[in-house]
């Protein structure tokens, strides 16, 4: 939108050494020149008219150009908002401007005077210029306040709307914990709490003071906003040309609000609540009580089973097979056709979920879980547990365990080969933990934002595995 400053180089080529011949010269003609003027501010365009001062023409550097100059009253215009002043030295109007020197001047002055050979500007266009920057400013300026607004809106009430949620959310997941053992576990309980205060209070505090920066800059914004667009519909043109350090000045002031963002430093910390003392007491809990090994209606999904696993009548035990079997199974959309891969039945959002799988007598396989969406068809990695980031998994192969997600293992120590692995899935917690039934050994435990239902995930590529009940 910022138009260029449209600049001239007044010289003059006439052999007269006379500077009054060549002044007269010089207004025997008419010069011709567009005097923009901003639509918005001056209503439109207006029609040159025949009234006025005459223009000065260009002779110089050899052609015919012509100078242009003011050649409406200072009314009719519109872009003069006073009475013209006169040139001390000429007594003519001040209708250019020497950018060399910085400051208003006649005709006669660009041509004959003291800033003869100076880069000059008609003040018509220099204003419409100035204008336009400012124009430029105050629309950037708008969208910051809108955007400013929005935060404060938006972001900043939907924080403090969802605070309270997540700091309850967060109090009945210690609280659910520690009931399990609460004799042994009430200074443990008691630290938590407190933590999760403090974590609550620092995320207040951080919001209020969010709030109270934004509206602050919104404010400053607003006024810095307001004062450019008072001096842009009401300062004289003569006294807009030699505000620009004051308008840079109050720019670069509006500027330094800066853009709001979002952090993480506006959420409750979900780690405020964690302990590894806790979730060690609470899982023992729960694996030593009578629902270690879930619910009985926990078994594969047939429909999911590779064809290079053979399921068992009672759908808990899966068998690798050297060969295909020569009968290809019938197509269905669910199976996976590569990996040897099979899924549970049960779909797990809500509550608390365990199962074991007895894992003794293979020594290659995956057990973990996974999100419905996981790839079935191809040898890709979306279709491959533990190589993707919609399955987790623990993994054994070769000797080796490891806790594998999105294609990252992580190695696990196992003193002692475990017969069978137990999972657990909190879902308020958002916590899985994999361990060791008989003597509920921790082997590996994560806390995930999980965004869709969970299915029970195995592999085997040795012997067989089984869903215990």
């Amino acid at each position: 939108m910022t138009e260029e400053l449209q600049t001239c180089d007044l010289t003059c080529s006439s052999t007269s050494s006379d500077p009054e011949e060549t002044l007269n010269a010089v207004k025997s003609r008419i010069m011709e020149c567009e005097q923009p003027i901003f639509s918005v501010l001056d209503g439109g365009m207006k029609p040159h008219r025949a009234g006025g001062h005459s223009a000065v023409p260009n002779t110089c550097g050899g052609g015919g150009a012509t100078l242009p100059t003011a050649t409406t009253s200072d009314n009719e215009s519109g872009i003069f908002s006073v009475e013209s002043e006169l040139c001390v030295e000429h007594e003519a109007e001040l209708d250019w401007f020497c950018g060399t020197e910085q400051k208003l001047i006649c005709s006669h002055c660009a041509i004959v005077g003291s800033c003869h050979g100076h880069t000059v500007t008609p003040v018509a266009t220099r204003v419409t210029a100035v204008r336009n920057r400012l124009v430029d400013v105050c629309e950037k300026m708008q969208l910051q306040a809108l955007r400013i607004e929005r935060f404060i809106e938006q972001t900043l009430t939907a924080k403090e709307q969802n605070l309270q949620a997540a700091a309850n959310r967060a109090r009945e997941q210690v609280l659910a914990q520690v009931s399990a053992a609460r004799e042994a576990l009430e200074e443990e309980e008691q630290r938590l709490l407190e933590e999760v205060q403090r974590e609550e209070e620092r995320v207040e505090q951080c919001l209020l003071t969010q709030r109270a920066h934004w509206n602050q800059a919104l404010s400053s914004l607003s006024q810095t906003r307001s004062r450019l667009v008072h001096t842009l519909t009401h300062t004289p043109d003569a006294q807009l040309v030699i505000s620009v350090q004051e308008i840079a000045d109050r720019v670069e002031e509006a500027e330094g609000v800066g853009e709001p963002c979002d952090t993480n430093i506006l959420n409750l910390n979900p780690n405020c609540s964690d302990s590894t003392l806790l979730r060690g007491l609470w899982a023992a809990a729960l694996l030593l009580g009578p629902n270690a090994y879930g619910s009985s209606v926990l078994k594969f999904d047939e429909r999911t089973v590779n064809p290079l696993l053979s399921l068992s009548e009672d759908f808990c035990t899966l068998t690798f097979l050297r060969k295909k079997p020569r009968q290809p199974q019938p197509y269905n959309p669910a199976r996976f056709d590569h990996w040897p891969n099979a899924l549970g039945s049960l779909s797990m959002s809500s509550g608390t979920h365990s199962w074991v799988v007895d894992v003794g007598q293979s020594a290659a396989f995956k057990v973990g879980v996974c999100y419905a969406s996981l790839e079935r068809k191809g040898s890709g990695d979306e279709a491959r547990l533990g190589h993707n980031s919609q399955s987790w998994v623990l993994a054994h192969y070769d000797g080796d365990y490891s806790f594998c997600h999105a294609g990252k293992k992580v190695p696990l120590q196992v003193v002692k080969k475990p017969q069978r692995i137990g999972l657990l899935l909190n879902w308020p917690s958002q916590t899985l933990m994999f361990y060791e039934p008989d003597s509920c050994a921790v082997l590996y435990s994560l806390t995930e934002q999980f965004s869709a239902p969970l299915l029970p995930a195995c592999a085997v590529t040795d012997r067989s595995i089984t869903i215990l009940h």
